[in-house]
């Protein structure tokens, strides 16, 4: 029996201080989100100069929503060793096209169906059909694209999938542990991502999209390490 080490996405950010608290709580990836309809969104130059602010090892992560190859090339071509993220109704044929000059590893984003609709999305058939894919990150299924903050029903998903899965969609300091254990068992290895369950809130309790609160962050970090356990 070995210890897992869970690895760790903190997605959304927009500002510096906030790269600067997810690299200090041990987060191993920073996310952009590079889909102009989201409130978390930013330009790529901006994601650049974000990304710079990154020590070695952790990896800067893309997220393209339906975007052209040339954008997703062009942001490449800006931000040195970024994972790319297809988190639209990107083709296992579009994600190619777009990651095959800059040979750049890349996500695709599962959007699993809320409720009991979970059972019904065949996770081992989309993980073989995009299975140059590094990763296959699980999304709860919203209206829209780039996540939601809602949590799908974890059970729900197959018992056994050949595939590095990342669960995302939902997940808090509260909950990730429990995530972890039902998911892990599941795939080759398990990473998590989180947005809005560590974003800051405004006085009526609302949370301030793409603002993240430091607090909760290293709070997060801490769950999952907590969660991290012989198998």
């Amino acid at each position: 029996m070995t210890a897992t080490r869970t690895r760790i996405k903190i997605c959304g950010l927009t500002r510096e201080q906030d790269v600067d608290a997810a690299v200090a709580a041990g987060a191993d990836a920073i996310g952009f989100v590079l889909y102009a309809k989201s409130p978390r969104a930013v330009s790529a130059q901006r994601a650049a100069e974000l990304a710079r602010r990154l020590p070695p090892f952790i990896t800067p992560v893309l997220l393209f929503v339906n975007a052209p190859a040339t954008e997703i090339i062009a942001a490449c071509a800006m931000i040195a060793g970024a994972t790319i993220q297809f988190h639209g109704d990107e083709s296992p044929q579009e994600c190619a096209a777009a990651t095959l000059n800059s040979r750049r590893a890349w996500l695709r984003a599962a959007r699993i169906p809320l409720g009991d609709g979970a059972r019904d999305f065949d996770l081992v058939k989309y993980a073989q059909d995009y299975s140059n894919a590094q990763a296959i990150l699980l999304d709860a299924h919203v209206d829209g694209f780039g996540g939601g903050g809602k949590t799908f029903n974890w059970s729900l998903l197959p018992p056994s999938v050949n595939a590095h899965l990342v669960l995302s969609g939902g997940l808090t300091p509260a909950n990730v542990g429990d995530g972890i254990a039902q998911v892990r068992p599941r795939c080759r290895s398990l990473a998590v991502d989180v947005s809005s369950g560590v974003e800051a809130v405004n006085a009526q309790g609302q949370p301030l999209k793409g603002i993240k609160d430091p607090e909760k962050i290293f709070q997060f970090v801490a769950a999952v390490r907590a969660a991290d356990r012989p198998y």
